[in-house]
C-alpha cells in the first residue's frame, strides 16, 4: 500500500511539472522562437539588477580603469542602438570586472553584461570585443535564462518524483536512484546550455555585422578562447559551454547563412 500511495505522489508531482511547464509559452518577438519561460520580461529585468553587485564581487568588483571600461560601454551601447536589440524592453548595461586572471564574460537576466579584464586583454581588435558582447546580448533578447529556469524547475519536479517513487526507507541503496535520477537532470540541463550557447554565437554574426564589425572576428575570438583554455577542457558533453574549436564550424555556417552574397564592404575588423 505504501509503494502505491509513493508511486501516486510521484506521478502527480511528475505531472504537475510538465503541465506547468508545457502551458507556459511564450513567442520571443526577437528570435520569432516559441519559448518555454514563467516570468516576465519585468521579473528578468529586476533579477539581473539584484543579482548584478554579487556577481560583480565574484570577480573582484568593477575594474578600476576608467577608460577600458568606457570602451567596454561604448562597444555594447553601439551594439544595442545599431541593431533590434535596442527595441527590446531590455535595459542593457555593460561592465568590466577587475579580475586579470579568468577569462570570462556573462550575461545576467534582463541586460546587465560583463566581461572581465583576463578575457579583455587577450582580445585583439573592436571587433572581437564586439564579438563577445554581442554573444551575451544574444543570451538576453534570447530569454535564455528565463528559459533555463523554467527548466530547472521542471527538471527539479521530475527528479523529486524520481526520488519519491524509486526511495525506500528498509533499504538505504535505493537512493542511489534518486542520484541517478538527479544526475540525469544536470546533464540535461547542461545540453540545453550547449544549444543556448550556439544560439548565441549565431545572434553575435547578426548583431555584430548590423552595427558594422566584421562577424569574422568571433572566429577569432574562439582562437583565443582555446589557447586560454590550454587545450585542457575536457569532453564537450560534460561541458556547459561548446568546445570553441566546434563552435567556429557553427559561426561559419551562420556567417554564410546571414551574407549568402558575402560579407559588405567596410566591415571593422
Amino acid at each position: 500500500m505504501r509503494a502505491i500511495i509513493k508511486l501516486l505522489a510521484a506521478l502527480l508531482i511528475a505531472a504537475v511539472s510538465l503541465v506547468t511547464y508545457w502551458c507556459n509559452t511564450q513567442e520571443n518577438e526577437f528570435t520569432g522562437e516559441k519559448q518555454h519561460v514563467d516570468m516576465t520580461v519585468e521579473q528578468e529585468i529586476a533579477l539581473g539588477l539584484q543579482a548584478a553587485p554579487e556577481m560583480a564581487q565574484q570577480y573582484g568588483g568593477l575594474h578600476s580603469d576608467q577608460a577600458a571600461a568606457a570602451r567596454v560601454k561604448e562597444v555594447g551601447q553601439r551594439l544595442v542602438r545599431q541593431t533590434k536589440a535596442g527595441k527590446t524592453p531590455y535595459d542593457f548595461d555593460f561592465h568590466l570586472l577587475a579580475d586579470e586572471q579568468t577569462v570570462n564574460a556573462f550575461a545576467l537576466p534582463g541586460g546587465q553584461v560583463f566581461i572581465t579584464a583576463g578575457l579583455l586583454n587577450r582580445l585583439e581588435s573592436e571587433a572581437q570585443l564586439a564579438g563577445v558582447l554581442g554573444h551575451e546580448i544574444g543570451h538576453v533578447v534570447a530569454r535564455h535564462s528565463a528559459e533555463q529556469l523554467a527548466k530547472a524547475k521542471l527538471t527539479q519536479g521530475l527528479t523529486g518524483a524520481a526520488a519519491i517513487a524509486t526511495y525506500d526507507p528498509d533499504n538505504p541503496a535505493s537512493r542511489s536512484g534518486a542520484v541517478v535520477a538527479a544526475m540525469v537532470g544536470k546533464l540535461m540541463n547542461m545540453r540545453y546550455g550547449r544549444q543556448d550557447e550556439l544560439e548565441s554565437d549565431r545572434l553575435s554574426v547578426r548583431l555584430t555585422g548590423e552595427a558594422g564589425y566584421d562577424p569574422r572576428a568571433m572566429i577569432e575570438v574562439m582562437r583565443i578562447l582555446e589557447q586560454a583554455s590550454g587545450g585542457a577542457s575536457g569532453p564537450e558533453f560534460t561541458q556547459t559551454h561548446p568546445n570553441p574549436g566546434n563552435r567556429v564550424t557553427e559561426i561559419e555556417r551562420a556567417i554564410q547563412q546571414e551574407y549568402p552574397d558575402g560579407l559588405p564592404e567596410g566591415l571593422q575588423h
